[in-house]
């Protein structure tokens, strides 16, 4: 029997971070699903993965599944198309499933005999998946693991979407410190300074308190290619060519 999700929708509710949801969802979903392998992925503005976290398979997995077995998933596509959970069972006919592309190409290779993928949505688009598989001897998903996830993933999407909301908020709240006179003078001196995002403001701060790409990335759940592209479109904006430069411009807004 399955052990009720009330309690990890609590946990999941009561992360401090986007980064403590993901280590609590990836710490205690797999029990209430008969999984062996799960994993969660976040998606950026063009829908390419930015990042993921994973158990039971490797990096070459999600490699290949990236390289080759994105393109012809059909739960994939069910769940793109209608923002809904889905499983083999339920888009393919009887019988199919081991004849997909995906078995064959993808699946087959790492033993994953049943998968199970639901949505993560903000601002009416697609910005994530939860992806589920069985190993082994085991029976396919059924209607009521659809069910159980689709609850998953409406409290995963609203969990992230109040601490997005909340870490915008205080990053807003840097700019209403300064009086008029103040952020006045700080436009003169670069007016480029209130066009930045609250994403790069973000950015900035953990870059002037010392961390590096791939830390920062670590802490805002995105890769370090992410971050490293980010910090080129925040120099450009500046007109500063270093991480020192960008702090020492942006020192007045920055947190102490």
């Amino acid at each position: 029997m399955v052990n009720s999700l009330h309690p990890l929708f609590k946990e999941l509710a009561a992360a401090p971070t986007e980064q403590e949801l993901r280590f609590r969802f990836m710490d205690g979903i797999s029990e209430h699903f008969g999984i062996q392998r799960w994993g969660i992925y976040l998606l950026d503005a063009p829908k390419r993965l930015a990042s993921f976290d994973v158990k039971g398979v490797s990096d070459a997995f999600v490699e290949r599944y990236e390289q080759i077995g994105k393109s012809v998933d059909p739960v994939l596509k069910y769940v793109l198309e209608y923002h809904a959970p889905a499983h083999e069972e339920l888009v393919l006919p009887v019988g199919q499933w081991k004849h997909s592309e995906l078995y064959k190409r993808c699946c087959v290779e790492y033993s994953h005999e049943h998968i199970m993928t639901g949505p993560i949505v903000g601002n009416g688009d697609l910005i994530g998946t939860i992806h589920f598989a069985r190993v082994g001897d085991v029976p396919a998903f059924c209607s009521q693991d659809l069910a159980n996830l689709s609850a998953v993933c409406l409290h995963i999407s609203a969990c992230l979407a109040k601490l997005q909301l909340a870490r915008e908020h205080n990053l807003r709240s840097h700019f209403n410190l300064f009086s008029p006179d103040q952020f006045q003078s700080l436009q003169v001196q670069n007016s480029n300074i209130t066009r930045l995002t609250p994403r790069e403001i973000q950015i900035a701060n953990l870059v002037a308190k010392g961390l590096t790409n791939a830390e920062i990335g670590k802490d805002l759940w995105v890769t370090s290619n992410t971050i490293k592209q980010a910090l080129k479109r925040l120099f450009r904006k500046l007109g500063v060519a270093s991480r020192t430069e960008m702090v020492a411009q942006l020192r007045d807004i920055l947190q102490r």
